[in-house]
């Protein structure tokens, strides 16, 4: 398993929001999580990346993490794309990818940013322009590429459809699958639009106020009627 979590438990002061998760990612696999505003799913992310305050077992790639600070986190290979998109807006397309890849000392970034504008050839397009400027879309797949050229082993992402129009999180969830398939790096999944985010997905976790409520493969939840009606929503 390239992630696993044991007990998880976390909260903001003395608010407890996750009571206790159990889940796994797969190396090279896509993992969910699912559930209403409110569930605790961008807590979640935020207690394996160290920026709250979090109990229970957190293993990633074979290695005790609970606890440690969200920049050893992330120099271990994990790379987290926030709500809201993550980008530095007053600097150019350029400058983020070059951020993203500012620790990195292998002979490699440059192949790795002609890998992004194979992903992304809207970036390519906007290489010079400043991050502010772009569309919604746009700052998403900006935000995306440069927590790649970390060369994560994990990619954890936050709504990545929120706010935009339908074509365009088509399209967003169309690269990810390539990037699944072409690059083996994990990624754990957070979304709203769970039709979508079951699609890529190899499991799946269902949150209600904190605590997993259905755990399963992807095709299976998917499939199963009772629970999209009373869980999805759709």
């Amino acid at each position: 398993m390239l992630l696993e979590v044991k007990g998880m438990q976390a909260g903001y002061g003395q608010t407890h929001v996750l009571h206790g998760l159990d889940f796994v990612v797969e190396a090279g696999g896509v993992t969910a999580l699912l559930g209403a505003n409110g569930a605790g799913k961008t807590t979640t992310l935020r207690a394996i990346c160290g920026m709250v305050r979090t109990e229970g077992d957190i293993t990633f790639r074979g290695e005790r993490i609970t606890g440690r600070a969200t920049e050893d986190i992330a120099r271990r290979g994990l790379a987290h794309v926030p709500d809201g998109r993550g980008t530095f807006m007053e600097l150019s397309v350029e400058e983020n990818f070059r951020l993203g890849a500012y620790v990195r000392r292998d002979p490699e970034v440059r192949a790795d940013f002609e890998r992004m504008f194979e992903w992304f050839p809207r970036l390519k397009q906007r290489w010079r322009q400043q991050a502010g400027t772009l569309s919604g879309g746009e700052q998403q797949m900006l935000a995306i590429a440069r927590a790649l050229l970390l060369r994560p082993k994990l990619l954890l992402l936050d709504e990545p459809s929120f706010g935009l129009a339908p074509l365009i999180v088509q399209e967003i969830f169309g690269i990810m699958r390539r990037i699944r398939e072409e690059s083996g790096v994990g990624i754990l999944l957070v979304e709203q639009n769970a039709n979508l985010a079951l699609e890529l997905a190899d499991r799946a976790y269902l949150l209600e106020t904190g605590r997993i409520v259905v755990a399963g493969p992807a095709a299976e939840i998917r499939e199963d009627e009772a629970i999209r009606r009373s869980y999805l929503g759709y």
